[in-house]
């Protein structure tokens, strides 16, 4: 399984961006799929996931109500919608997958096998 994320950018406090992830070599739709953010100085931080089979999402609580993951499995591709932007979002956005989560979806760097590169987005006025 190989992903890429895209679709970072500049964007105004209280402003929206779209990231999307496309998986290729595999079936994603039987990969837990997630988001994770690392901010400069910090470490990476898990955001969202989205379990295999069953689409069953989970947030962290800094984003829960303004963040959004998805999956389109005809497209093979993972999103994260991201509303309400703040200044705190500012960040490397890497999505990651790892094999037949249907149940509940892993929120540690360490349980996941294959990552994206990052996309960077930065929320600034």
């Amino acid at each position: 399984l190989q992903l890429q994320a895209s679709g970072g950018g500049l964007v105004q406090p209280g402003g929206s961006l779209r990231l999307s992830c496309a998986a290729s070599g595999a079936d994603i739709d039987y990969y837990a799929v997630a988001w994770f953010r690392q901010a400069p100085g910090k470490e990476r931080e898990w955001v969202a996931c989205i379990t295999s089979n069953y689409d069953t999402t989970s947030y962290a609580e800094s984003v829960k109500g303004r963040l959004i993951i998805s999956r389109d499995a005809a497209k093979s591709t993972a999103y994260l919608q991201m509303n309400r932007l703040e200044a705190e979002d500012t960040a490397v956005y890497y999505c990651a997958a790892d094999y037949l989560h249907p149940i509940s979806c892993p929120s540690r760097v360490g349980d996941y096998d294959y990552w994206g590169q990052g996309t960077l987005v930065t929320v600034s006025s």
